[in-house]
């Protein structure tokens, strides 16, 4: 099975280790319980120019995708989306203006222009005044933020939220698989790695 069109619900977990973030992107069994591995992606933490790649397993040998930064250092910065021969298949960036008081992003892809934002405005602030608290900032927040993205039309074309677990675990739906599933899985991991930025 890919991330390609035609997948409309998957899951993305994080997993911590010493130098990586790594994300676990699989399917969904017919109980709603995370099934076979789709994609592993890797950050690496403190770089210059972020990149993340997704790979077919966990041995990294053949990469899927990936999403790197056009720009240094910005927290406004263009991320493209590559397909395994270094293609664009999408792009996405935040608005930092109006991330201020609710994280936003634009995200495109063949046939799809979209909006994201957090669904929830006092989730959005209590988790900003949490993150702002020295003393709290070195716990696991207690916020689930779920992003809802829609086109011009008012349409939702993917969805992302946050699943009660110990480690960050994200529902993605596609409705309607109208966006290409490497876009979608790239944007959910974008949607943890790059939050704070």
């Amino acid at each position: 099975m890919e991330l390609t069109h035609g997948m409309e619900r998957f899951t993305v977990a994080q997993r911590i280790t010493m130098m990586v973030n790594r994300y676990e992107v699989r399917t969904l069994d017919d109980g709603g319980r995370p099934g076979a591995l789709l994609a592993v992606a890797q950050q690496k933490r403190a770089a210059f120019k972020e990149q993340v790649t997704f790979y077919a397993d966990e041995a990294r040998s053949t990469p899927l995708f990936s999403f790197r930064a056009r720009q240094r250092l910005d927290v406004g910065a263009t991320y493209d989306v590559l397909d395994a021969g270094g293609r664009p298949i999408g792009l996405f960036r935040k608005n930092f203006g109006a991330s201020l008081l609710r994280s936003t992003w634009h995200l495109e892809a063949a046939g799809v222009q979209a909006t994201g934002s957090e669904r929830n405005v006092g989730v959005a602030l209590g988790r900003r005044i949490w993150e702002m608290t020295p003393v709290l900032e070195a716990f696991p927040s207690p916020f689930r933020f779920h992003f809802d993205f829609v086109d011009r039309a008012g349409q939702t074309v993917l969805a992302s939220e946050r699943l009660p677990s110990l480690r960050d675990t994200y529902l993605v739906t596609v409705p309607g698989a109208r966006l290409d599933g490497r876009v979608a899985a790239a944007m959910a991991v974008a949607l943890d790695a790059l939050q704070s930025r």
